[in-house]
This record gives C-alpha cells, sequence and structure tokens, in this order.
C-alpha cells in the first residue's frame, strides 16, 4: 500500500476488479484485498466508474493552477506597500508598521485581486520595504 493506485495497477486491471465487483462474481472485501484500498477509497473509485465506465481512469491529475502570482499582481502588491511606506517615513502620521491585512484589503478592493498575507509579507521583505533592526532581525517599520 506503499505506492498510489495509478502507480499499482493498469487502468484494465482496475475496471476488472470493479466489474466483477459490480457483477457480484466478488465480494467487497476480496476487491478492497487485491486492489489494497480500505473501504471508503474502494467505493469512491466503484462510484467514478459507475459515473464513466468509457472514460474511467486512474490517472493521476493536478486540480489546482499554478501556485505563482502573476507580475501585475506583484507590482500592485509593491505600489500598495509603497503608500504604507510613504505613510511610516512621515513623522507626523503616528504609524510605525506595515498593516499587511489592510494591503491585503486594498488588493481585493482596488485590483479585486486575492492574495495571501503571506505572500505580501514575503514580497515586502525580498523588495527592501523592510529595515533591521539594532539585533538584526527584520523590522517592517521605522
Amino acid at each position: 500500500m506503499n505506492e498510489q493506485i495509478h502507480k499499482r495497477l493498469t487502468d484494465e486491471q482496475m475496471k476488472m476488479i470493479v466489474e466483477k465487483y459490480l457483477r457480484k462474481e466478488m465480494a467487497a472485501s476480496e476487491a478492497m484485498e487485491l486492489l489494497c484500498l480500505k473501504r471508503r477509497q474502494f467505493f469512491e473509485w466503484v462510484r467514478k466508474y459507475r459515473n464513466n465506465p468509457a472514460g474511467f481512469t486512474t490517472a493521476y491529475r493536478r486540480t489546482e493552477g499554478s501556485r505563482k502570482l502573476d507580475e501585475t499582481v506583484h507590482t500592485h502588491i509593491l505600489s500598495e506597500l509603497a503608500i504604507e511606506k510613504t505613510l511610516i517615513d512621515d513623522p507626523s502620521v503616528p504609524v510605525r508598521f506595515y498593516n499587511y491585512s489592510y494591503v491585503k484589503d486594498q488588493l481585493m478592493k482596488s485590483y479585486q485581486e486575492k492574495v495571501s498575507l503571506p505572500a505580501i509579507i514575503d514580497r515586502a521583505k525580498k523588495t527592501a520595504f523592510i529595515s533591521l533592526s539594532r539585533r538584526g532581525s527584520s523590522l517592517t517599520g521605522r
């Protein structure tokens, strides 16, 4: 049970076992043992086969898109951080640190872009918006 099902068995082998189960030529426990699957996983595969017997496959397909941010999103993050930097650098304003949640909200409000806080903080650290304290740790303020 170390390998994933699409690496252990071919589509034809999987179809044959599931078909035998559906024709009641094989008990579910036997089929689960042959496939090295637990009960829940086995019945998920049976459901997938019933929904589309002709197109049934065990091939693995990644459903997520790319996790990399577009260049336009990157420039929008930098522009919002620059606005925050002007507030931090202004001595008349009592703001000393970046408000990353505000930057995130502004990105959603102004550009309809959903960006995670760690992505914003990472961009701030990589682009000199953060200075080092006397002890060497990073600060996000003056």
